[in-house]
């Protein structure tokens, strides 16, 4: 049994104390043993009290019979309650829902008051967050709310509640403290290999602050030293606006931080990056070159795609990257880096910050009657003003919702409805495989969704992506869609409004035509209603729309349109008596060609086979990938979602399953109630289905995933593929056989339970 000992540190420049220790039974995930390392403050700069606590912490460490969570009482009994928090955190499975956290501070409203929910969804670029801004009335040049971006900022749902009453109300819940960290490991090992690469200094302070998939921006934070504006990436200018050319926002004004200290501190940590590489690198060729690491690779680098890269380089990159994750001079630089996070959140001057009892901020929240003052606390925590970097909380939220009387000028009519602004859905088809396992979960929450598409450009990957995903769930009836950019659609063949829109409505066809040919006649039929029901065009959009002025009328007009079908839509369809009646020796078949699809799929991914639609990932992905879910905080990283792909392929079978009823009880319906019976039976799958598939991919094969990423070193590329395919995939979704192994066939028989109960507990069968 290995003990292990606690000590207190204190970063420059900070007045409290923190302790640091290796935990004994809690995994470090890069080891795959016990004894993570733990870093927490203490709550108080007195150096009496400090000891006092490390030494508690200390009788707990050589106490192995405190060491579980149901000994926590024990020890609330003779340690400090803080000490206890330090100890304990992390050991008892919880999840926070941080939705409710906000729920606490400001009630989503729902039907009962009168409110309809809706869900954006939307290509980042095509203007999604900028019809939000005309729908609230918020001036895109003075007030900039909310931020337009074509990068991921953000990974936080931005919840917009319109009301009659004068108060503005927002409150914001963060990102927890150890993901922010685990994020913060995964920049400075990206930093580490640029260092090893020899890159420059400006270079690995890109890799120290900005994480490769651009969802955690610490840069918008932490600021870009000495880089001027001009020299930003396009990615980080606003899109559809002129933000870069405004200059009226006073950075002062955003919280009293002193950028130059920041400077220096990231400066140190590029300089540690560069000192703990020199030092170490030398050990991970020395190792590599003892075991033939090297040489094997030179032998099979004929084999290996080209695509993949993976050079002897390479190797000693996985090498260091393994032996810097252990080392306490790389937690030191995390360390650094969290420390000056921390400081802004102190240095927030208005609102109520709440911190969990681990000391990390949770919530923030504020009220006032000053339009002007509230969005300008609120821009702290969803702005990506390039001159407001350094003094920026964006990233580092995962919640944001705010109430107030937002209308736009040219509307007398107040709207009752709840916007839901989410992250956009990518750019490429690399990147929209298949829509999350949080945006399917918010599909069947909300009452509508509206799809944001770019009419100069429309139904590219990412679109086609959101319509499949939609109809399949069983949610195509909730949609509407509106084409933005409708001003660049030019052509001298196009001399009329009509004339564009139909222009535009051509490619929609052809989309809606192969969706027929993947989904069947009902998905193209329901999401050709749908488009030809509730669909609006609108352009200038990024300039706010006046009422005299002539080249808004015609925006305006559709967004009035599009604003009443929300707030009031047309009566529905009811289902009728009738109840269909399935063939049993289908199901099987449907679940079988899901799971084929899945596996071809992953195999070309892992590199176990080619797969032209689903070429092989660098291995750095798998593994991001890979440490996520044998973390347990997430199930997909940047394009790759195994959990919502396997979710995906089940919907997609089953819904083709559920349009070829055997018979219809009390005599076949028409076309409309057919439709109605086979969206809610749809609907009713995939709340299931969303569950088995964490469960199944998630949950119950984490060991997998912990050993998939443990792999290091020659041939780990391969081994970690093989791990996954086996340990994961073939247990957590394997094919369906004749095997008579208990294991092989409980995927089958969960998927068919849940299909089977939502048919009979609808009043239909199988026979």
């Amino acid at each position: 049994m290995k003990f292990y000992k606690s000590s207190k540190s204190r970063s420059q420049g900070r007045g409290s104390w923190s302790v640091i220790f290796r935990h004994p039974a809690r995994i470090d995930v890069s080891t795959g043993k016990a004894g993570q390392r733990v870093r927490r403050g203490l709550g108080t700069s007195n150096d009496v009290d400090a000891d006092r606590m490390v030494d508690q912490l200390n009788q707990i460490l050589s106490t192995p019979e405190l060491w579980e969570a149901t000994a926590r009482t024990t020890a609330l009994g003779r340690f400090d309650e803080r000490v206890v928090e330090i100890f304990y955190d992390g050991l008892e499975s919880t999840e926070v829902d941080f939705a409710k956290l906000r729920d606490q501070v400001l009630p989503l409203p729902g039907e009962s008051d009168g409110y309809r929910t809706v869900l954006l969804l939307g290509t980042t670029g095509a203007g999604k967050t900028t019809v939000v801004r005309q729908i609230l009335g918020t001036d895109p040049d003075a007030e900039r709310f909310p931020s337009t971006s074509t990068a991921k900022t953000t990974v936080a749902d931005t919840e917009l509640i319109t009301t009659d009453a004068e108060e503005y109300r927002a409150v914001v819940t963060f990102v927890p403290r150890d993901e922010v960290v685990d994020y913060l490991v995964e920049n400075v090992s990206a930093a580490a290999r640029a260092a090893y690469r020899g890159e420059p200094d400006e270079k690995i302070r890109r890799y120290l602050l900005d994480h490769v998939n651009q969802r955690y921006r610490f840069s918008y934070v932490l600021g870009r030293g000495a880089s001027p504006v001009e020299d930003l990436d396009l990615a980080d200018v606003d899109d559809d606006d002129d933000d870069d050319d405004i200059d009226d926002i006073n950075p002062a004004e955003y919280g009293a931080v002193d950028l130059a200290v920041t400077n220096d501190v990231v400066a140190e940590a590029v300089a540690a990056v560069k000192a703990v590489v020199a030092r170490y690198v030398g050990e991970a060729e020395k190792l590599l070159d003892v075991s033939g690491g090297l040489q094997v690779l030179a032998d099979s680098v004929e084999e290996e795609s080209q695509d993949d890269e993976r050079v002897a380089a390479e190797l000693i990159e996985e090498e260091l990257d393994r032996e810097l994750r252990q080392s306490d001079e790389f937690h030191t630089i995390v360390d650094l880096l969290v420390d000056e996070i921390e400081k802004r959140f102190a240095a927030l001057d208005v609102g109520n910050l709440q911190r969990s009892r681990q000391g990390w901020p949770s919530t923030w929240s504020w009220e006032s009657t000053d339009r002007g003052s509230f969005i300008k606390a609120v821009t702290r925590f969803s702005s990506n003003y390039a001159p407001l970097f350094g003094r920026l909380l964006t990233p580092l939220v995962n919640g944001i919702r705010v109430e107030g009387p937002f209308r736009p000028s040219w509307s007398s009519d107040p709207v009752r409805l709840v916007l839901v602004d989410g992250e956009g859905l990518g750019h490429t088809p690399k990147s929209v495989a298949t829509l999350s396992t949080h945006v399917a979960t918010q599909l069947q929450a909300v009452d509508a969704v509206l799809l944001v598409d770019n009419a100069a450009q429309p139904m590219q990957a990412a679109s086609v992506a959101a319509l499949k995903g939609i109809a399949v769930s069983g949610n195509a009836s909730k949609l509407h869609t509106i084409f933005t950019h409708f001003d660049q659609v030019k052509g001298d063949n196009l001399p009329t409004f009509s004339e564009r829109e139909q222009h535009v409505m051509a490619s929609v066809e052809n989309v809606l035509s192969s969706i027929g040919d993947e989904l069947g006649p009902p998905a193209e039929r329901i999401l050709r209603r749908r488009l030809n029901e509730a669909r609006y065009f609108v352009g200038g959009i990024h300039e706010q729309l006046r009422v005299g002025k002539k080249a808004s009328r015609r925006s305006i007009e559709q967004i009035n349109e599009l604003l009443k079908v929300l707030e009031r839509p047309a009566g529905s369809t009811e289902s009728g008596p009738s109840r269909p009646v399935f063939e049993s020796a289908d199901l099987p078949l449907a679940v079988t060609a899901a799971a084929r699809s899945f596996h071809s799929r992953w195999r070309g991914l892992l590199g176990l086979e080619y797969n032209s639609e689903a070429p092989k990932e660098h291995w750095t992905r798998v593994k991001a990938l890979s440490r996520r879910l044998a973390e347990g905080w997430d199930d997909e990283y940047d394009n790759l979602k195994p959990v919502a792909e396997l979710r995906y392929q089940l919907e997609a079978q089953i819904y083709l399953l559920l349009q070829r009823p055997k018979r219809w009880s009390n005599g076949e319906p028409e076309e409309e109630e057919k439709q109605v019976t086979l969206e809610i039976l749809s609907s009713a799958v995939t709340i299931h289905l969303v569950e088995l598939t964490q469960r199944r991919l998630r949950d119950e094969v984490r060991a997998g995933w912990q050993q998939a990423y443990l792999q290091s070193g020659s041939g780990s590329t391969f081994a970690r593929a093989r791990i996954i395919e086996r340990d994961v995939f073939d247990r957590g979704a394997p094919i369906p056989s004749v095997s008579v192994s208990p294991d092989q066939n409980r995927f089958l028989r969960d998927v068919v339970d849940i299909v089977v109960t939502v048919v009979k507990e609808f009043g239909g069968g199988f026979e």
